[in-house]
């Protein structure tokens, strides 16, 4: 089953921002560069740290949640701060925590898998989640790299 038409447009449109970053990176625009990758940074940690929260409102639903959700939700948004921390003492940035994000971003594919697994998310919830993830996750993987 696919997902209804209106989740399915807003998460592809949730791509744009990252496009938009990686195709500034990649014109090498010396000028604009430092500030697409800030902003493709702020926005992967943001999505990451609502991944968090869209599995807190999954497990906050369910009368008997399994209790690693309750676990899995606030992991997205410790990452995200973690991969602030280089930048906060002036390491080298944004590259490794894009890197970081990235990988973040693609392997939360493996808490939605178990949602859908155990029946606790739509039956359509991979179909949209997939390419939103694997997307972001890789788009953001690409601007950590160049």
């Amino acid at each position: 089953m696919n997902p209804p038409q209106l989740p399915r447009w807003l998460g592809l449109a949730g791509l744009l921002p990252q496009l938009a970053a990686a195709a500034v990176v990649l014109s090498g625009d010396p000028a604009l560069r430092f500030a697409a990758l800030s902003l493709g940074y702020a926005y992967a940690a943001l999505i990451l740290s609502f991944l968090g929260g869209l599995w807190w409102g999954i497990a906050a639903s369910k009368e008997r949640p399994p209790e690693w959700l309750w676990v899995a939700a606030i992991v997205p948004s410790l990452i995200a701060l973690a991969s602030a921390v280089p930048w906060a003492v002036g390491e080298p940035w944004p590259g490794p925590s894009l890197v970081l994000l990235g990988g973040a971003l693609i392997a939360a594919l493996g808490v939605d898998w178990l949602l859908a697994k155990r029946g606790l998310v739509p039956i359509w919830w991979m179909r949209l989640r997939i390419p939103l993830s694997l997307g972001l996750g890789l788009l953001t993987l690409l601007i950590g790299a160049l």
